[in-house]
């Protein structure tokens, strides 16, 4: 499977799949040839594979979102790495999820923040809450990508290989500055322990302590703050489209969940979405 493996790394640089993507599909092949003890996927015949979803679904229960991610990775290794017709597994569709994301108060918000002691995980979950980033666009943060002079964020390479700028609030731009005069880090905005960027588990980790202690719900995550960070700008009366291009979504459609967790009453009229963003911060 070495040879193979390589192979599909190679394919999938090839098409440009981000690195998370890459280890996503790499893990499903392994994760399949571990079940049928090793062997080569490309002997395996369509009623094996079969067998092995229905595995998946009925004896892991797993998750509709898994199910997908290791039908995409062994669909992908056998139409471009195999180069072999795709017809054996169309009867497996796991359903979509239809649920709303969970959303915390902003008042549960500060909650949350200030029960973290840990000055660089309170800063770098700050700021994803304050521009609504991804977990791995705060860690992948250099000093260069925050512009003082422009008050945005230049998130680079981020899902789908896409740059975007992020509006920064005042607030959020002076907490960092904070930051930078007592750590002056050299490189990346958020260093971890070996020089290197901040490590993803270190926020989740800390995020899920400071949710227990906090008593908040239990599956507030950290893209939780992301949720709440459009959720707050749509009740601040930010255009949908604003939203949508801060956020780096492809299609309005994925921000449009957010108008499904804002009642009618609460959206304001049109705002800036600086001056939106900077009453959001007033409070942490």
């Amino acid at each position: 499977m070495t040879r193979m493996s390589d192979r599909m790394a190679e394919d999938m640089r090839l098409a440009g799949l981000s690195g998370r993507t890459q280890e996503s599909y790499l893990g499903a092949m392994r994760v399949l040839v571990s079940h049928y003890g090793g062997c080569p996927p490309g002997r395996l015949t369509p009623e094996q594979l079969r067998s092995y979803f229905l595995h998946m679904i009925d004896g892991r229960r797993a998750a509709a979102s898994t199910v997908r991610v290791h039908l995409n990775g062994i669909r992908f290794f056998y139409e471009r790495t195999l180069r072999r017709e795709w017809g054996r597994l169309d009867i497996v569709s796991p359903p979509r999820s239809k649920r709303l994301p969970e959303v915390l108060s902003r008042g549960e918000v500060r909650r949350l923040l200030g029960a973290i002691r840990n000055e660089p995980a309170k800063t770098a979950l700050t700021l994803i809450y304050a521009c609504g980033l991804r977990l791995r666009e705060a860690t992948s943060l250099k000093v260069r990508d925050i512009n003082s002079e422009r008050m945005v964020v230049h998130v680079r390479m981020a899902k789908g290989g896409k740059d975007r700028l992020v509006p920064l609030p005042a607030r959020m731009l002076e907490l960092l500055r904070a930051w930078w005069r007592l750590e002056r880090p050299p490189k990346w905005l958020f260093p971890g322990m070996k020089g290197g960027q901040l490590e993803p588990a270190t926020l989740q980790n800390t995020l899920r302590a400071a949710v227990k202690e906090t008593g908040l719900p239990r599956h507030a995550t950290v893209h939780t703050l992301r949720h709440s960070y459009a959720t707050h700008l749509l009740e601040a009366g930010v255009n949908l489209r604003v939203i949508q291009i801060v956020l780096g979504h492809t299609s309005p459609q994925t921000t449009a969940i957010y108008t499904h967790l804002t009642p009618p009453s609460m959206a304001g009229p049109p705002a800036a979405a600086a001056a939106a963003l900077d009453r959001l911060m007033g409070d942490l």
